[in-house]
């Protein structure tokens, strides 16, 4: 798992020889947290007075106002 994250880009170097660089590309590695697609469970909590709803399917949290007092919701 760590050869694929840790391997460098391949590429052209760099000056008058051509061959493989040592290219400086990283791998993906695990997210967590709140990110992007972060799947469709879960719900919508206010930071302000801790209100929860639960998160609906293609809409992001942050895009929702609380409906206690409009406070932009962030993903629990």
């Amino acid at each position: 798992m760590f050869d694929k994250i840790l391997r460098g880009g391949q590429g052209q170097g760099r000056g008058g020889g051509q061959g493989r660089g040592g290219g400086q590309g990283r791998g993906r590695g695990q997210g967590g947290g709140n990110k992007p697609g972060s799947g469709p469970a879960g719900n919508c909590v206010c930071p302000n007075c801790g209100h929860k709803i639960p998160h609906q399917i293609g809409q992001r949290c942050l895009d929702q106002p609380c409906p206690k007092c409009g406070t932009k919701m962030i993903r629990e």
